[in-house]
């Protein structure tokens, strides 16, 4: 069987998912439905429904779109297995029932943001990067009961440089991920299904302690101070640009309470001695922040309903910046 006969369901939402389907449309390889979440309402106006990313590219390439509340509703179970597809592939999707994911005959794989069984979840990009990880990557991996416990078909490693937030890691797995997918798809159809896999739990036992990758909140990018520099550092440049880490920032003497987010930060060791952990301090114009073993350097931010702006920005137009406390 060839790419152009293979019959593929596309499965996914949010932009990333996008540069896996633009991979496979513009590869020639044989899209026959692309299954999504439903339209969304816009925060701003609720009237106005907004369709996900995968469904507007989708519509574009004249791909027929299903959008199930439900993934065990048997209308759209019966609308699904009419595409009769030898094969689905999963990108950035929710969690699919057996009754889905073991309908093709060549299976169900997904495409996730890490190197598994490390980071398991629905936010493998944030945490590598806020845990300080050095390296990443993408696998490729039949679905089963479990959530991203399945069999392993292949990965392909990502490094992350020391400077890089998650805008950056997040295009370069988007890009990644796309070609492991048509790489893994190239696979089973040379071994008709039958391509070599390795079980999640023969890894674990070599990677020591596993480390989750729970969905990001609110409260999950709250700024804890009395962590060290670098773990700051890190905090911030893996929830940057979006969501955003973010703070409060105090007056004197009991002055207004402001949430303020950051955006680019940078670590210096350098300690002064009178600085209290949170406290701001001006230096040459530029904005700092005492840590419990050095100084973060603030580079980009932004105050609640303010447009974002660079530090020095900040600094020239707010009076007595210095020694207010960041918690």
């Amino acid at each position: 069987m060839t790419k152009e006969e293979l019959r593929i369901v596309f499965m996914g939402t949010p932009e990333f998912a996008v540069g896996t389907l633009q991979a496979l449309v513009e590869g020639g390889y044989n899209v026959v439905a692309v299954v999504t979440k439903p339209d969304q309402p816009s925060a701003r106006h609720g009237s106005v429904m907004v369709p996900p990313e995968v469904k507007k590219y989708a519509l574009e390439q004249g791909i027929p779109v299903l959008q199930p509340e439900k993934m065990k509703d048997p209308q759209f179970v019966e609308q699904l297995r009419a595409y009769q597809a030898d094969l689905q592939v999963v990108v950035a999707f929710r969690m699919l029932p057996e009754v889905v994911w073991a309908m093709p005959r060549l299976g169900t794989f997904n495409v996730h943001a890490s190197l598994l069984p490390q980071y398991r979840g629905a936010a493998p990009i944030n945490w590598a990067i806020i845990n300080g990880e050095t390296e990443t990557g993408v696998t490729t991996f039949f679905l089963d009961h479990e959530i991203d416990t399945g069999r392993i078909i292949l990965q392909e490693k990502f490094p992350i440089p020391d400077e890089a937030d998650l805008e950056f890691v997040y295009d370069g797995l988007m890009h990644l991920g796309a070609k492991a997918a048509l790489k893994t798809i190239d696979m089973l159809i040379e071994t008709d299904g039958m391509v070599k896999t390795i079980e999640q739990a023969q890894m674990t036992q070599h990677v020591g302690r596993l480390l989750p990758a729970p969905k990001i909140f609110k409260d999950t990018c709250r700024i804890d101070w009395s962590l060290s520099t670098k773990q700051i550092y890190d905090f911030v440049r893996g929830l940057s640009p979006y969501p955003g880490a973010w703070t409060t920032i105090h007056g004197k003497d009991g002055g207004k309470e402001s949430v303020v987010k950051l955006f680019k930060v940078s670590k210096h060791l350098e300690r002064p001695a009178e600085g209290a952990v949170g406290s701001l301090l001006v230096k040459d114009g530029a904005l700092f922040v005492c840590t419990v073993d050095g100084l973060l350097q603030l580079e980009s931010l932004q105050m609640a309903g303010k447009k974002r702006m660079a530090a020095r920005d900040f600094v020239n137009g707010v009076k007595n910046i210095e020694n207010q406390i960041l918690d």
